[in-house]
């Protein structure tokens, strides 16, 4: 079964631009959840620069399904993953200077950084997603570290500016996958997906969740959330089923 995890960030990006009430990201998640979603996933940066941590406090009253929360490795977001315990974190890189998320985490760099974060998490009974870029070394040292799953980075591949480009792409996505299943982990893939380019990386069999959120609130500013939903959720079925 494919999961599809939406991504509510820029939900509040619009609330945030004007200090306001609304939108309510919890009220996106409620729909994003009617539409069909699979799971909640926010990150809560450093600089709170769109959810907040009230946001994700109701968010775990709140959500049916799962709640995965984004975060960088520091002791002030594991202390806050100990006090809401979601379903999963997925530990990202974070500069307070990039728009977003920009490339995966250097789990072989920083391995004596994002082991103990891993460990403490783990035996609290919150489940720990690597958001790595598609690379091998990188999915070997996901498994060392004992995380439950790896979300692939899908940056190079969402961005490609041909189809030798993104040919090349999406097999170091399929091989990463392939490797992260061999291993045991859970295999999950993220970053840039639209309806456009979706199909190809969900029909891949090695992984099991993808989380997507720029594309689904912008289609959803046009259609409404659970349209949004429900149209991405059909692309990556259609995809997975060979019906595209």
């Amino acid at each position: 079964m494919l999961r599809l995890g939406v991504n509510i960030d820029h939900v509040a990006t619009v609330r945030q631009a004007r200090r306001a009430k609304d939108p309510d990201p919890v009220h996106a998640a409620v729909l994003a959840e009617l539409g069909g979603a699979d799971g909640i996933t926010v990150h809560l940066r450093g600089d709170r620069r769109h959810i907040q941590d009230r946001d994700l406090d109701v968010l775990k009253q709140v959500v049916r399904t799962r709640l995965n929360v984004e975060m960088a490795t520091t002791q002030e977001m594991t202390r806050i993953a100990l006090t809401v315990k979601p379903d999963q974190v997925t530990l990202v890189p974070e500069r307070r200077e990039e728009v977003t998320t920009e490339g995966g985490l250097d789990v072989v760099l920083n391995s004596m950084q994002v082991r103990p974060m891993v460990k403490t998490l783990q035996e609290a009974g919150v489940e720990v997603s690597l958001f790595v870029d598609p690379e091998l070394e990188q999915v070997k040292e996901a498994h060392k570290l004992d995380a439950h799953a790896i979300e692939i980075n899908t940056a190079a591949w969402s961005d490609a500016a041909d189809a030798r480009g993104r040919e090349a792409a999406l097999r170091r996505v399929q091989d990463a996958a392939r490797l992260g299943r061999k291993l045991g982990l859970s295999v999950h893939a993220g970053h840039g997906l639209d309806y456009r380019n979706v199909g190809p990386v969900a029909a891949l069999s090695e992984v099991t969740e993808l989380n997507i959120g720029h594309a689904i609130v912008a289609r959803a500013l046009l259609v409404g959330m659970e349209r949004a939903v429900r149209e991405m959720a059909e692309a990556m079925r259609a995809a997975r089923a060979g019906r595209v």
